[in-house]
């Protein structure tokens, strides 16, 4: 069985030792074999080592219904989204009233929420 390999910026899963929470990490250094070594949390931000074992992020979206992304629906820390072009997305922190972070795939992307039609 091939191993497969990794890319800075791909995600994956990992216990956050600072937030103490399992969440989706985003790559920040991989060897020469293209695996793993140092991953970031997009929610406090800390940067820590890789273990190999741990499972990607496409298998715990199937573990985690998500709903469709919806502007007027108000989110919270931890929710997972579905957005028609960025795909499967954390919710990472509320900015504003009206703003969060979601982490994506590809990166983070800051959205609108709780947006009121006038």
């Amino acid at each position: 069985m091939e191993k497969q390999t990794f890319a800075v910026g791909d995600r994956v899963e990992k216990l956050c030792v600072v937030c103490n929470e399992e969440r989706g990490h985003v790559v920040a250094s991989v060897n020469k074999r293209g695996q793993i070594s140092r991953v970031d949390c997009p929610k406090c931000s800390t940067r820590s080592s890789f273990k190999s074992g741990v499972k990607l992020v496409g298998g715990r979206s199937s573990a985690k219904a998500s709903a469709p992304y919806d502007r007027m629906r108000t989110y919270r820390t931890g929710q997972i989204m579905t957005h028609p072009v960025f795909g499967i997305g954390e919710v990472t922190a509320l900015i504003e009233p009206q703003k969060i972070d979601v982490l994506f795939a590809d990166r983070m992307r800051r959205l609108i929420h709780s947006h009121v039609q006038a």
